[in-house]
């Protein structure tokens, strides 16, 4: 059985709207994971591209402005393609460093944006991403849905490792769905900094009986340009935290292993065994042995559904 291997979590924030210096400062926080022997690095959501925070797009219930549309073009601008330079410098830190790496990003596709992870193995590149299956609220303005033909998992040095998008880890079915793939390393980037939060990943930890590696941005009033419409601070108030962080780290049993950490940035690590989520499941096996298939059975459809096809 495999020896404990390392993780980290990164709590930082993005550069809003130039994600080419937060794909630079991305490519800095995996060197300094690799130095501390982290073989998984795991970003908060949005990472690259940005989360806009306090952005209301200027979209009441039955009307859009002009302003909001200029809004959304600029957040448009700052999201990344897949084959951009921001993701290749990601990539080149990730090979350089030997760290496979857990990231979230605003995917632009021809005019529509999803909130998106992505795998980046460090010997064959980007193998993979999973796309938010339901933003939550006011997102559902900005960002488009994903399906269930992104939502992989995949091996690594520290056993498989999946990720589940902030709210997406309180559908019930998504968490079941991402036991039967047999996650290990539980990754959830969020943009959520409650104090729940913190009870909901404990919750998932043993439900799953895997690791479960919540990573949050920590952003202030003052990252954001003084011409950004944020309801909830104006610009004169650049010091006022629009997220605090609360990242952590939970192992198998629910035990808080690292974090929660608060209104700063920093990286979080700890060491993952195999033999400990073995253990965990002599009395709990949420797809196994303390399933009971002949009452409850779920099905996931992971085909990719396009609007349009041709025959």
């Amino acid at each position: 059985m495999q020896s404990a291997k390392k993780v980290a979590v990164v709590q930082a924030g993005s550069h809003p709207f130039d994600p080419m210096l937060t794909a630079e400062k991305g490519a800095r926080l995996i060197s300094e994971a690799a130095s501390k022997k982290a073989t998984v690095v795991v970003f908060p959501e949005a990472f690259l591209g940005g989360y806009p925070k306090g952005a209301s797009f200027g979209s009441p219930v039955g009307k859009r402005t002009e302003e909001g549309r200029d809004e959304f073009l600029r957040y448009y601008r700052s999201a990344i393609d897949l084959d951009g330079p921001e993701l290749t410098l990601i990539t080149d830190a990730a090979q350089a460093h030997n760290v496979f790496v857990v990231m979230g990003v605003i995917e632009r596709t021809a005019y529509t944006l999803y909130c998106t992870v992505l795998y980046i193995d460090p010997e064959q590149g980007l193998v993979g991403k999973h796309r938010k299956l339901m933003p939550t609220g006011g997102e559902r303005i900005i960002w488009g849905f994903g399906d269930g033909s992104t939502l992989p998992v995949f091996k690594t040095g520290v056993g498989t490792v999946g990720a589940v998008i902030c709210w997406e880890n309180y559908m019930p079915m998504m968490r079941s769905a991402m036991y039967g793939k047999g996650v290990d390393v539980y990754c959830a980037p969020t943009a959520d900094d409650r104090d729940t939060w913190l009870a909901s990943m404990q919750h998932i930890a043993l439900e799953g009986r895997c690791y479960v590696l919540s990573a949050c941005q920590y952003l202030t009033r003052g990252d954001f340009p003084d011409d950004y419409d944020c309801l909830l601070a104006p610009a004169s108030e650049p010091e006022t935290i629009l997220m605090r962080g609360a990242s952590m780290i939970v192992s198998p049993m629910g035990e808080v292993l690292a974090g929660p950490l608060f209104n700063e940035e920093g990286i979080l690590y700890t060491e993952v065994s195999q033999g400990v989520i073995v253990r965990s499941k002599l009395d709990f096996d949420p797809v196994g042995h303390y399933a009971r298939p002949d009452v409850f059975s779920l099905h996931v459809d992971t085909e990719a559904k396009s609007p349009v096809r041709s025959d």
